[in-house]
């Protein structure tokens, strides 16, 4: 066995446009953006409705308008933003408010890890106009009642601890 020399006169630039298939890992070091923070909140808010579906709604159905949980979540994250730890300091309680109560969903924090430096609740009204048709129509599908949730919906921040005065 016989091992041949290789002599390499192309220079770094060269090698890549050469070779198309060159891999460069940099355009993937960059921070997730607020759009995918977004798009991750509305998941576990999702998941979080449907297990409280059967447990605390007590509902065979809940609707939610087209985009509702990418609107609450993004506002979620503007609440959090000037926070110091920022949502992994968030602890987040979701609320249904129908027409004779206030039920608690869940509560959900997203960085176990982090002490929590606030609390956002967020409640979701029931919806009581519009979609009049489609209760009765669900309401025939579905094993139990249908929960309708409206566009509207409230957030309330508590903060969880006092800034220092510096003097």
């Amino acid at each position: 066995m016989e091992v041949l020399p290789v002599q390499n006169n192309v220079s770094h630039s060269e090698y890549q446009n050469l070779n198309q298939w060159y891999y460069d890992p940099r355009p993937h070091l960059v921070e997730p953006s607020s759009s995918t923070a977004a798009h991750f909140l509305a998941k576990m808010l999702e998941q979080e409705i449907r297990s409280a579906k059967k447990t605390h709604l007590s509902a065979g159905e809940v609707l939610l308008p087209t985009g509702l949980l990418q609107r609450v979540s993004e506002d979620v994250l503007e609440v959090a933003e000037s926070e110091c730890c920022g949502v992994r300091g968030m602890t987040l309680h979701l609320l249904y408010e129908g027409e004779e109560d206030c039920r608690r969903m869940s509560c959900l924090k997203l960085d176990p890890s982090t002490p929590s430096t606030f609390e956002v609740y967020l409640t979701f009204k029931q919806a009581n106009a519009g979609w009049g048709f489609l209760p009765q129509f669900i309401k025939k599908i579905a094993r139990g009642s249908t929960v309708i949730l409206s566009t509207d919906y409230e957030i309330t921040k508590k903060k969880l601890y006092r800034p220092a005065v510096r003097e």
